[in-house]
């Protein structure tokens, strides 16, 4: 894995664990990834709180960045999980997936992916979807800086800068 290549990670939580987008559970984890947003070689950028899952997209110094980053971030939201449920041991279900985003396609679907994975989920489950933002959600869908979305970091690569928006003829990709 390079540097200049972002990685959509997923992490599963155990069955026995609260619903993630509980606002109690939420307000826990998204103070967990502003604390670790930017640790260890790894950088936040996007993620999606699902119901037993988060979907992140990550950058990476190199490997072994995302495999520490990874984890300590993991160990941040386990332990504020477990203080809130009044409960000990394991939260996640197993190590971590992940996928590395090498072309501005996989890039960009990855950003859609993850912004917008409660619109999928509630589609699947046969459930009206909401034309508004997920607040279970946060990542820059212009590639830049928002003081509102404290809780994630700028990204650096150009994959997830610029070229999600590239087409593969090189213009524009349109409208996000």
């Amino acid at each position: 894995m390079a540097s200049r290549h972002p990685v959509h990670v997923t992490l599963r939580v155990l069955d026995d664990v609260w619903n993630l987008r509980s606002r109690r559970c939420f307000r826990v984890i998204e103070a967990a990834l502003f604390r670790g947003s930017n640790r260890l070689g790894l950088r936040l950028t996007h993620y999606s709180v699902q119901g037993n899952h988060l979907h992140l997209i990550v950058e990476a110094r190199d490997t072994q960045a995302l495999s520490r980053g990874t984890q300590g971030l993991s160990v941040r939201i386990a332990r504020s999980l477990n203080r809130l449920m009044g409960r000990r041991g394991k939260v996640f279900a197993d190590r971590f997936h992940s996928h590395v985003l090498r072309t501005p396609r996989e890039a960009r679907n990855a950003i859609h992916y993850v912004l917008g994975n409660a619109r999928i989920h509630a589609r699947r489950q046969g459930r009206s979807t909401s034309a508004h933002p997920d607040p279970y959600a946060a990542g820059p869908i212009d590639g830049g800086a928002s003081s509102a979305l404290r809780s994630v970091v700028p990204p650096r690569t150009w994959l997830l800068r610029v070229g999600w928006r590239v087409r593969s003829d090189g213009g524009p990709a349109g409208p996000a």
